[in-house]
C-alpha cells in the first residue's frame, strides 16, 4: 500500500525567538510531580531534544538553540520554525511542557513523584502546561 503524499509543511517567514521555562524545579504540577534541581544535568550533555507542538509525534516545528539549569528551573530559548505555530504563538499560545522518561525519582507521600534525574524526549509549545507555570514568550 502506497501512503499518500503529504503537504510540505510551510516554514515560517522569519522564525520566531521565544525564551522561557519549560520546568520549574521544587514546584508541584497538576500530576503531583515535583521536579529537583539537577534532574535535567545528565541529558543536558546530550543533543537537544525536538520541539513539538501539543506533543504530537512528528509535528516538529522548530528548535531548541539553548537549554540551561538556572536556580529557578529548565530555561529553554528557542526558533519557531513552521507559520503555524509561530501564528499560535502570537496569539496567545505560551505554555511549555516536557516529555521525559524519569531515571531515578521517589514517590510523594501525597502522590506523584520527586523526579531527580530525567531524561528529555522532546519539549513541546502547548496550551495547557502540565506545570502551570512552565511559559515561554516571544523574544
Amino acid at each position: 500500500m502506497i501512503a499518500a503524499p503529504t503537504a510540505p509543511r510551510a516554514m515560517a517567514e522569519r522564525p520566531s525567538l521565544i525564551e522561557g521555562y519549560a520546568s520549574l524545579f521544587g514546584r508541584e504540577d497538576l500530576s503531583g510531580d515535583v521536579v529537583r534541581a539537577g534532574a535535567f544535568a545528565r541529558t543536558l550533555r546530550d543533543a537537544p531534544p525536538p520541539m513539538l507542538l501539543q506533543h504530537r509525534t512528528g509535528s516538529v516545528v522548530g528548535r531548541w538553540v539553548r537549554l540551561t539549569e538556572t536556580g529557578q528551573g529548565l530555561f529553554v530559548r528557542g526558533l519557531i520554525e513552521r507559520d503555524v505555530a509561530a501564528h499560535l504563538a502570537r496569539t496567545g499560545l505560551d505554555g511549555l511542557s516536557i516529555g521525559f522518561r524519569p531515571r531515578l525519582w521517589t514517590p510523594r507521600p501525597t502522590g506523584g513523584r520527586v523526579l531527580i534525574d530525567v531524561e528529555l524526549v522532546e519539549i513541546s509549545l502547548v496550551a495547557e502546561p502540565m506545570q502551570p507555570a512552565a511559559r515561554f514568550e516571544l523574544v
